[in-house]
């Protein structure tokens, strides 16, 4: 589990999330090499293609397969801006940002797999710092942008799903507001005022403890009521078109891991240390989606219905849940050969129903490194799934500190995949990498 507190500027706390089924949980940079060009050289002892991706890509990209278990290559850490060809998959890997030379303080990563890092039209990156800020970074360029001016901390910040200028955030250390800021101009303001709105008269707090995201359109947010001391006290669904409270109900101090709306706007998801359930909008009925609650994201599937997706270290299976029928489907087993691996999912390519990419750290057991470790893929939400191999993150070995995980994260088309890596040197010394895929190179669940 992410585990967020609102991080103040300047305090920032570190949290540290727990493995596997043990859930608890300036200026403008080198630029890309958009030339066209290519060069050879040698990386760590491998050779590698330095160029830019469309070159890597002129002769077409197939994806490798099935259960790989090729070995994480050998490679040197790539300086910003260095776009290469992934020497095992083939794929186009840039580092986008470098924290020593740029202003993010401390690390410049990925926030989250549940959050999306880019905007609408895939111009503008989100990049979080150790200090709390967050940073707005060129996706073609990987130029370093500016520092942010409103979010900060633990800001849930989400991006507007077709206007790619617009950011939702939450006030820092909490409040009981949804502000809009226009990254262009500069401008903030209130689109969502719950004072004096919901039935807790000590409400001071709203958040969705750092997992949760609205509806795709935005339309629908849902939303968990801490009071100053942060005791829990409810949740609430809310409709941004018509400012309507949809729904609530109290917790009784007995605080969920996290809440998210589903991408339809149909469900909110609560996940209760104890299970994780699917509550219509108003809460009039509930649906136990998984005893447990783990590592997970909500997708949808090849029919545009929600897919609850999650590792089920129980049962030994990673699962995708229909949230409108119940069914359960079995996508693949985690314990290979007696080892196991700890898991994130993003579900965010809203654009391509069927698919969500993992990102897998951690590993241990006595049969050494299987073919589902080490790495980020993408993996189709049915039984027998396809499943493609994107690239090793190079989070090895892992320093078991939160902020060294991967948090892999998908864009809107699975074009794009943010990563965060501390390239082989164990430590919270981080930057954000990404992974550039041809358009349809997912194919489209069948």
């Amino acid at each position: 589990m992410k585990k967020g507190n609102n991080l103040s500027v300047g305090l920032v706390t570190i949290v540290f999330c727990a493995l596997l089924h043990l859930s608890a949980c300036g200026g403008g940079g080198n630029g890309g090499n958009d030339g066209g060009s290519a060069s050879s050289s040698s990386i760590g002892g491998t050779t590698v293609t330095t160029t830019s991706c469309s070159a890597i890509y002129a002769s077409g990209l197939t994806l490798v397969t099935g259960a790989d278990n090729a070995a994480p290559p050998n490679l040197a850490k790539p300086t910003k801006g260095q776009t290469f060809k992934d020497p095992v998959y083939g794929t186009c890997v840039v580092r986008l940002t470098d924290h020593a030379n740029e202003p993010p303080v401390g690390f410049a990563r990925n926030d989250y797999s549940r959050r999306q890092a880019f905007n609408a039209d895939n111009t503008k990156i989100l990049i979080y710092a150790l200090d709390g800020n967050w940073h707005l970074y060129d996706a073609a360029t990987y130029a370093w942008i500016k520092q942010l001016s409103g979010p900060a901390g633990d800001a849930e910040p989400q991006w507007h799903p077709t206007n790619p200028d617009i950011l939702y955030y939450i006030p820092t250390n909490g409040g009981l507001a949804l502000n809009e800021l226009n990254v262009a101009a500069n401008q903030t303001r209130v689109v969502g005022n719950f004072a004096n709105r919901l039935p807790w008269a000590t409400a001071a707090h709203v958040w969705t403890k750092s997992e949760g995201s609205p509806s795709k359109d935005a339309r629908y947010w849902g939303f968990m009521v801490d009071d100053v001391n942060w005791t829990s006290l409810g949740a609430f669904t809310w409709d941004m078109q018509t400012d309507t409270i949809l729904g609530t109900m109290n917790f009784n101090g007995n605080r969920p891991d996290n809440v998210s709306m589903s991408p339809t706007g149909n469900y909110i998801i609560v996940s209760w240390l104890d299970g994780t359930w699917s509550y219509t909008r108003d809460f009039s009925s509930r649906t136990l989606v998984n005893a447990v609650v783990e590592h997970a994201d909500i997708a949808l599937d090849m029919n545009g219905d929600d897919a609850y997706v999650a590792v089920d270290y129980q049962t030994g299976w990673v699962i995708s849940v229909n949230l409108r029928t119940g069914v359960r489907t079995n996508i693949f087993e985690v314990y290979p050969n007696g080892t196991a691996t700890a898991f994130h999912f993003s579900g965010k390519a809203y654009n391509r129903p069927g698919w969500a990419l993992m990102s897998a750290y951690a590993d241990y057991g006595a049969a050494g490194r299987q073919w589902l470790h080490r790495k980020v893929y993408a993996v189709e939400l049915k039984a027998n799934p396809r499943i493609y191999h994107l690239a090793h993150h190079h989070v090895d070995p892992y320093s078991g500190q939160y902020w060294d995980e991967p948090h892999a994260s998908v864009n809107r088309d699975f074009t794009k995949i943010m990563f965060t890596s501390n390239w082989n040197a164990g430590n919270i010394d981080v930057d954000a990498y990404m992974i550039e895929l041809p358009a349809g190179a997912i194919p489209a669940s069948n």
